[in-house]
């Protein structure tokens, strides 16, 4: 069978979640395929400088998936004649495709908040957020697939409940990095993490960033660091929700060092997001023994477990306590420990099994 995995949404700057989840899995399944000799895996690219975050593969390349050519995309893998095409989105062009397609659709967030990133193009952007106000758009775009991926079992319910596709919707889930640490360092740690707190995420309005501001007038002696990059504009209109004497550091962007860094000597991760589709910054602060505070969402139930303390979205003085009850050492012990298990419970390398198994039964369709 040839697979081809579309890499085309890995960045050659600073990992996004799509970017994370593409490089991941295709560095896992390049594993697995090594394994199996029934398999020749081959990345579909649209930057050359992309091939040097790749796993050691053939590539080919194609148009990039905010061109208007996105939509002849098909036409440039025929010439391939891949048996199966794997996506990590569901946009991909399939206009006179010769193959079996998986599309992916990881939430449905941007129903509910459909304002687009803010670093798409303008068309890009307007397009967006036509496509979300119905749903028959999305119910086209993935029954033009063979099969539907998603990242999580919340949202494999999810798209079953609203009947977005007649296609086999099957879960190739997020995991934790792959470059996790020990679990007695994980502990040996707890007695040297400090007062910060670190976010890692977008600015968009679901995010609810405002709610970890102002939980900081809860906890004075805290420092709240915020990893993304961010515009200048929306860093002002968040500066005016710091409360009078927080201590609130936007970074403006972080490295993976860094962010690993921080991880390992923060007191938790917070989120307090409104939505998700799995929540990948939980899982990588499970891999550094970091404790996580996160909003009461059943999506991160399904991530964390009993690895998290919860609180509702929009209350401050809920998440503040959360975040106190982590100076008694036994807590602190308890989340970090179900963290680490939560992590081995599900790998990359179970995903890229997972994905394996889908395109290799619809190669035997014939």
């Amino acid at each position: 069978m040839k697979l081809l995995f579309d890499a085309r949404y890995i960045r050659t700057d600073h990992h996004d979640g799509i970017s994370r989840y593409s490089a991941e899995l295709l560095t896992a399944t390049a594993r697995a395929v090594a394994e199996a000799p029934r398999v020749r895996l081959c990345a579909l690219i649209s930057d050359p400088a992309q091939a040097a975050y790749l796993p050691e593969l053939p590539t080919i390349t194609g148009p990039s998936v905010t061109s208007p050519a996105e939509a002849l995309t098909a036409l440039a893998v025929n010439r391939y004649a891949p048996d199966v095409v794997f996506s990590p989105m569901q946009t991909m062009g399939s206009l006179g495709r010769r193959h079996r397609l998986i599309l992916t659709l990881h939430d449905l967030i941007y129903y509910e908040h459909p304002q687009p990133p803010g670093d798409l193009p303008l068309p890009v952007q307007w397009g967006w957020r036509a496509y979300h106000k119905a749903w028959w758009p999305q119910r086209l775009t993935l029954n033009r697939a063979d099969a539907v991926a998603t990242v999580s079992e919340t949202s494999r319910q999810q798209i079953l409940a609203h009947r977005l596709t007649k296609r086999d919707v099957r879960v190739v889930a997020n995991a934790a990095p792959s470059s996790g640490i020990p679990g007695a360092e994980a502990l040996q740690r707890l007695e040297r993490r400090g007062t910060d707190l670190v976010y890692m995420g977008s600015f968009l309005p679901y995010k609810n960033v405002e709610t970890l501001l102002r939980t900081m007038a809860h906890l004075p002696g805290h420092t709240l660091h915020l990893l993304s990059r961010i515009t200048p504009a929306r860093e002002a209109q968040l500066r005016t929700h710091v409360p009078e004497g927080a201590h609130v550091v936007f970074h403006r962007g972080v490295g993976e060092d860094e962010y690993r860094e921080l991880l390992t000597s923060c007191a938790a991760l917070v989120t307090a997001s409104r939505a998700e589709g799995y929540g990948l910054p939980l899982v990588e602060a499970f891999a550094q023994g970091a404790p996580v505070v996160c909003s009461d969402l059943p999506i991160f139930h399904e991530v964390a477990g009993d690895a998290a303390g919860y609180a509702p979205s929009d209350d401050d003085a809920a998440f503040a306590a959360r975040v106190r009850e982590l100076t008694d050492p036994g807590v602190a012990r308890e989340r970090v420990l179900a963290g680490l298990e939560r992590i081995r419970e599900h790998t990359w390398g179970d995903s890229a099994r997972d994905l394996l198994d889908l395109a290799w039964e619809l190669h035997q369709r014939g």
